[in-house]
């Protein structure tokens, strides 16, 4: 079996980068959630047999290649789509929660990793417990942060024109910076990602104009 779980697991990590075996403490439900399940999952191997990968995931971003899939307008609160919105009008100005991290620029710095390579990084899952691989949990992630400052910036590269954004205060809470080790990922799946952040905010843009409103209003 092949799980989604997240680098929510995690929480406000103390060390960089992130490996598997860091400390978990999860700072909401959702991230909870997900070691629950698991820790379920570890169990029903230890009593029934069932092995099993979770892939940890970091941030996922962007669509498929061909601008045809995305991630759905209406409901997503994660950075590329929002700030796609704000791009195209359809909310107020993207807001930059924080300019004064201890950070290369003084934004926040997260790990943004393209579904196309989360997709191949499923397969690689598949394929390690066809081979008889053991119970395990692997992150997938680019063992590379990009802050706040940079997304916008790549966002402008691809769109030709200004991303509309505000500078407000750090939100509680927040990490500074976060991003994985993935030398588990290569080691036992032969994977690592191949697209990064200018992949991301193409594939994005793509998706956008093809359909403007999500899953609804397809642009032929």
């Amino acid at each position: 079996m092949v799980f989604s779980s997240s680098a929510a697991v995690y929480g406000n990590a103390t060390a960089l980068p992130i490996g598997e075996d860091a400390p978990k403490h999860p700072e909401n439900p959702y991230g909870e959630s997900k070691l629950i399940v698991e820790q379920m999952l570890r169990w029903y191997d230890t009593c029934h047999g069932l092995r099993s990968v979770s892939l940890r995931y970091f941030n996922a971003a962007g669509a498929t290649d061909d601008g045809e899939v995305g991630e759905d307008f209406a409901q997503s609160t994660n950075l590329v789509p929002v700030l796609m919105k704000a791009v195209l009008g359809k909310r107020p100005p993207l807001e930059i929660l924080g300019t004064d991290y201890p950070t290369r620029d003084g934004s926040a710095v997260r790990d943004y990793i393209h579904v196309e390579d989360l997709a191949t990084g499923h397969v690689r899952a598949v394929e390690y417990l066809e081979r008889g691989g053991a119970t395990t949990a692997i992150n997938l992630g680019t063992s590379q942060g990009s802050s706040v400052w940079e997304i916008v910036r790549a966002a402008e590269a691809v769109i030709g024109g200004p991303v509309p954004y505000v500078e407000s205060p750090r939100r509680a809470g927040d990490a500074v910076e976060l991003y994985a080790d993935i030398s588990r990922a290569r080691e036992l799946l032969g994977w690592e990602p191949v697209r990064g952040i200018a992949e991301i905010m193409d594939s994005e843009w793509k998706w956008r104009q093809r359909r403007p409103g999500g899953f609804v209003g397809a642009v032929n």
